[in-house]
């Protein structure tokens, strides 16, 4: 019996009607912003996909070579396509506001959380250097979250050059700053002491590691953690760039209306390589235990570095599999109407032409409706309505066809209610 590959899975029915509707609310609210739909290839080139990528997002990469010995690689994210299409499209009107969603890959060892194939869903600003579009691809997230019925939030900020210069004042050279993000990245993952030991490996004794992890614990309001990290960056104008371009985000925030969510973590770092300003993570109220459900942050040289002119860049990105997750766990499919809408069940063949102008009927209407296919009895096709769960079941007999009726049976309730024919589609509709 073949399975999927391994960290791969089949969708069924019932997950990908869950899989979709969360695809939807995220389009809509996109599209609301602005933001327009790009497509682009499942693979690219491999010199592509290890620029500005990390080590271990390239050991990460499912790499192989096609039938003219190509080097070629599976996308790991939908950002390095977007900064290639940029590079090449320079037709293209800025700010160009983009959304894609789709499956990436990557391998890594698969558990019952993770997957080495998953959905991603992101919205990106090409063209704008202010923090207003980090704080716009903030609030549109924020929204997404809304409109699946999440309540409160938490929305974890950062800048790369806030980090970068602690990294520095603590002795890294600058030419190993970025293994010291990623060894900071993996606090959560590895604990406190690990990442010491990665920092020693990169000529950070232990006294100094433990002050650069100290003064990286720092978070709270923005405020707060803001002023003290000025105070301790007062001669680094990178790392007080940073601080401002978080303080406008705040400002911006207040006007879009999620700043309350707010607080700043000066250890959160992002994996990736290639961001270079604010950096972002969004977790729901009551649910920050199991991690962000939305990540992202600004990448202004990533274009440049693959052939485009210098433009500043930013967005951010949603996990679908975790969505999908968190809304089961919180019982927001319950009121969702998901899958098929009307069951046409003709009881006989006499009546299965009437029943299939019915179905064309509803279809037209727009209810999604599927009519019994096999002839089989009444309490057969009942039985196959609620294990659908489909919401209503329209019963054509002889009978009701020589009265001018139909019988509307509510597979949630039972009640069965004979309608005329002429009024059936605003019986549907009710």
């Amino acid at each position: 019996m073949y399975q999927p590959p391994r960290g791969t899975r089949d969708f069924l029915p019932d997950e990908m009607y869950k899989r979709n509707w969360i695809l939807e609310q995220i389009r809509e609210v996109y599209e609301a912003y602005g933001f327009e739909p790009l497509g682009t290839p499942a693979f690219e080139s491999w010199e592509l996909l290890k620029m500005k990528s990390g080590e271990d997002v390239i050991n990460q990469i499912y790499y192989f070579k096609d039938k003219s010995d190509r080097e070629l690689g599976l996308r790991f994210d939908l950002t390095t396509s977007l900064a290639r299409v940029m590079a090449t499209h320079r037709e293209l009107q800025m700010p160009f506001k983009r959304y894609a969603m789709g499956p990436v890959w990557r391998y890594e060892n698969p558990s019952e959380k993770r997957f080495r194939e998953f959905w991603q869903a992101d919205a990106d600003t090409v063209g704008v250097g202010d923090p207003i579009a980090d704080a716009e691809v903030l609030s549109a997230a924020v929204d997404c979250l809304k409109k699946m019925g999440f309540e409160g939030f938490l929305i974890k900020l950062n800048d790369r050059r806030i980090l970068e210069e602690f990294i520095l004042n603590a002795g890294v050279p600058k030419e190993r700053v970025l293994e010291a993000i990623r060894a900071v990245d993996k606090l959560l993952k590895i604990g406190k002491e690990r990442v010491i030991e990665e920092l020693r490996r990169l000529s950070i004794d232990s006294v100094e590691a433990e002050k650069l992890l100290d003064a990286l614990s720092l978070t709270g309001t923005p405020e707060h953690v803001l002023a003290e990290a000025e105070s301790r960056l007062r001669g680094s104008p990178e790392g007080l760039k940073g601080c401002k371009a978080l303080r406008d985000m705040v400002i911006y925030a207040t006007s879009f209306g999620y700043a309350e969510y707010i607080v700043v973590e000066l250890s959160l770092a992002r994996g990736l390589d290639y961001y270079t300003g604010p950096v972002f993570e969004v977790s729901a109220k009551g649910f920050e235990d199991y991690g962000s459900i939305a990540g992202g942050g600004r990448y202004d040289e990533i274009i440049n570095i693959f052939g485009g002119n210098t433009t500043p860049a930013t967005g951010i990105s949603f996990g679908i599999e975790r969505l999908v997750t968190l809304l089961e766990m919180k019982g927001g499919f319950e009121n969702v109407a998901l899958g098929v809408d009307v069951l046409v069940a003709p009881i006989s063949e006499t009546v299965k032409s009437e029943a299939i102008k019915v179905a064309q009927e509803l279809r037209s209407a727009g209810n999604s409706t599927i009519i019994d296919l096999l002839g089989r009895r009444l309490s057969k096709q009942l039985e196959y309505a609620g294990k659908k769960h489909v919401r209503k079941v329209v019963i054509i007999g002889e009978r009701e066809l020589a009265e001018g009726c139909l019988t509307v049976r509510d597979m949630k309730t039972g009640e069965q209610i004979k309608v005329e024919r002429a009024k059936l589609l605003e019986c549907i509709r009710s």
